[in-house]
């Protein structure tokens, strides 16, 4: 009786193969995809698809998906057409995906393209290979694509209403990578926020501001909002600093301390002298206005700071004092009451 029903050892090497297949299936999908969520996803449903093969309900689980169907037009949908599409374009997409990522890399190693050519080549290779796959995963599985007119008013109209900011992001993100009004690298200004463009994505442009924080920008603001390109034509920046002295000062020597304090800067360009004007005669004193170049617009606060510093150290050399506001009071009426007390230490 032992012998009889204990199982054969056909069954149990059957079992065993069926369950080291789902467990290769589960360790291939974990090494290759990082998606906890997918792999989490793969992992379920290997272990029940062995499952049901071992107990051999296999088949009749698939005739059971494929018996419930809908119909839209010519088109038959069921579970078992929607599970097969899916695992299909999945691997699709997986396969694109690889695809995308070496071609990227070749790309961006080519020295001869610009930087907004690359991410648009890049976005053309990756809308391409994914229309592929899809269509590659829809007609593997028997889905016949012209039965699929039948939703093309409904998607129309869902992209007229719902993704209308989608596909304008979109859209001016290839209008900025063919006009080369901004590429990665740049350094812009978009309202008050400045930074170097470090990425531009098909909804969106990373701008690093430079002091940890990132933030993005959706493409149809540039196309329709004003943006300071530091770096569209010209990299060279002129640095404008306003200051005053008091009506004491010579202005000529205060005009020439400022621009050899400016042009001792080791980042002022030396084939640009720097220029100081006299621009105001004001209440409380005279107005400059002192500009001179600098190569790159990287760091220009700090480049003002370090020469307002030196100027301040050349005026206290010379005598030459920075005005502040000054108020003369009249008392009508008679003089006030002066009260003073002398505190004399213990």
């Amino acid at each position: 009786m032992y012998h009889a029903t204990w199982p054969s050892r056909s069954y149990l090497l059957m079992v065993a193969a069926k369950l080291g297949f789902a467990w290769l299936v589960i360790r291939l999908v974990t090494s290759v995809l990082r998606n906890a969520f997918i792999v989490r996803l793969v992992s379920i449903t290997a272990w029940f698809v062995a499952a049901l093969s071992i107990v051999g309900q296999l088949d009749a689980t698939v005739d059971l998906l494929d018996s419930f169907a809908i119909v839209f037009g010519g088109l038959r949908l069921t579970p078992l057409l929607a599970i097969k599409a899916g695992a299909l374009l999945l691997i699709a997409l997986w396969l694109t995906n690889i695809a995308s990522n070496f071609a990227e890399s070749r790309i961006n190693s080519t020295t001869d393209l610009t930087p907004s050519v690359q991410v648009l080549l890049v976005k053309i290779i990756r809308i391409g290979l994914l229309t592929v796959a899809i269509v590659i995963a829809l007609g593997a599985v028997g889905i016949d694509l012209s039965a699929l007119a039948v939703f093309s008013g409904a998607v129309g109209v869902g992209i007229g209403i719902g993704l209308q900011k989608i596909v304008a992001n979109f859209i001016s993100g290839i209008i900025l990578l063919a006009d080369k009004s901004v590429k990665p690298g740049d350094l812009v200004t978009i309202g008050d926020n400045t930074g170097r463009i470090s990425a531009m994505k098909t909804r969106y442009i990373s701008v690093a501001a430079g002091d940890g924080r990132e933030f993005l920008v959706p493409n149809e603001d540039l196309v329709t909002q004003k943006v300071v390109n530091w770096t569209y034509t010209d990299k060279n920046t002129l640095v404008k600093i306003a200051f005053g002295t008091n009506y004491d000062a010579d202005p000529k020597l205060v005009c020439t301390l400022a621009a050899e304090t400016a042009a001792a800067h080791p980042r002022a360009q030396k084939g640009k002298p720097p220029t100081c004007l006299l621009t105001e005669f004001a209440e409380a004193g005279m107005k400059f206005s002192l500009t001179f170049w600098i190569a790159d617009p990287d760091g220009m606060d700090k480049v003002k700071s370090d020469v307002m510093l030196e100027l301040w150290d050349a005026f206290k050399r010379e005598g030459i004092r920075v005005p502040y506001p000054v108020r003369e009071i009249r008392i009508r009426g008679g003089a006030l009451p002066v009260e003073t007390s002398v505190e004399v230490p213990n």
